[in-house]
């Protein structure tokens, strides 16, 4: 059976507890994590008495980012991000004086914000206060996922320069499929964000808007981010092809080099090798000599002609 948080305001103290209705002077956070269904819908719908609805979201856990406002319940559907870059989704049902947290698994900045919570009790004083820290802990992990992908974009970007031929297409279209979709899910937070902070909260206070601006202001800089970072992988890969372009064409240049020098050689060598019995210079004594010496000279002379036209390699 799971327990929950509960904040008492009279001694501003929080203490841990089964799960069970707070009281008109307590505040409670209600972790339901890797909770059964049947758990969740006899907390949520007869301790909570939510929408069917709601309780129906819950359970399927399978929805994108969003806000839904009922009667007397509101459902955040939000997400974590792993250092892998892959997603957990948790909802937050917001009631008058408690927040319900649904999640399949055990999720870091839940287990984080738990912990806060035990230390700095005020952090619960009500909802709305309570709901931000849950929020923010998970929007600050979204830094350390962008510092992770800069990283990465960092890495490739070496191993290119080092070696163009390096084979990192397949791991950067995985990465840009990853950041589209954090892209989307990222969107639609900052929406949800927007309506928190511009329209009416039932269970917050009017200073606490602040705060949740802030939180939208943060995911904008990270969706600021992650478009940098597409246009990195665009900019990465074509710096590759054109890289491995001009390494190819180094290559034709120094073949082309080597190719023309060898060309009057070539003819020198086929000329004097034609078998007629009555040739010219068929009989000088020093003619293999000679023949040496004329294809050295021939060869110095280009050489040192496309050094000095900076065409050899």
């Amino acid at each position: 059976m799971s327990n929950m948080l509960v904040y008492n305001s009279e001694s501003q103290t929080v203490e841990e507890t089964p799960v069970r209705v707070p009281g008109e002077n307590e505040v409670a956070w209600v972790p339901l994590i890797g909770a059964k269904p049947e758990e969740i819908e006899r907390v949520l719908g007869d301790l909570f008495q939510c929408h069917p609805l709601i309780i129906e979201d819950c359970i399927k856990v399978n929805q994108r980012p969003k806000l839904d406002k009922y009667d007397k319940h509101m459902l955040i559907a939000f997400f974590h991000v792993n250092k892998d870059l892959s997603t957990a989704e948790f909802e937050h049902v917001i009631g008058p004086n408690y927040i319900i947290t649904v999640a399949a698994r055990k999720i870091q900045s839940l287990q984080e914000t738990e912990e806060e919570f035990k230390r700095l009790p005020n952090l619960m004083e009500y909802s709305g206060r309570l709901l931000y820290t849950l929020l923010n802990r998970c929007v600050d992990d979204y830094t350390l996922v962008s510092d992770k992908v800069d990283d990465r974009l960092d890495k490739h970007e070496r191993a290119v320069f080092d070696n163009p031929y390096v084979k990192i297409a397949g791991d950067l279209f995985r990465l840009k499929r990853q950041l589209h979709n954090l892209r989307r899910i990222f969107s639609e937070e900052k929406l949800i964000l927007s309506q928190l902070s511009h329209e009416s909260f039932p269970y917050s206070r009017k200073e606490a808007d602040v705060y949740f601006i802030d939180l939208h202001d943060h995911l904008s800089r990270e969706l600021d981010s992650i478009d940098t970072f597409r246009e990195s992988i665009t900019a990465l890969l074509d710096l590759q092809i054109n890289m491995k372009s001009d390494r190819m064409n180094e290559i034709m240049k120094t073949l082309t080099v080597v190719s023309v020098i060898f060309m009057p050689l070539t003819f020198i060598v086929g000329l004097y090798g034609m078998n007629f019995k009555n040739m010219p210079e068929l009989d000088w004594k020093f003619g293999y000599l000679g023949v040496w010496i004329v294809m050295l000279i021939v060869s110095g002379v280009l050489w040192w002609y496309y050094k000095k036209k900076k065409k050899w390699l």
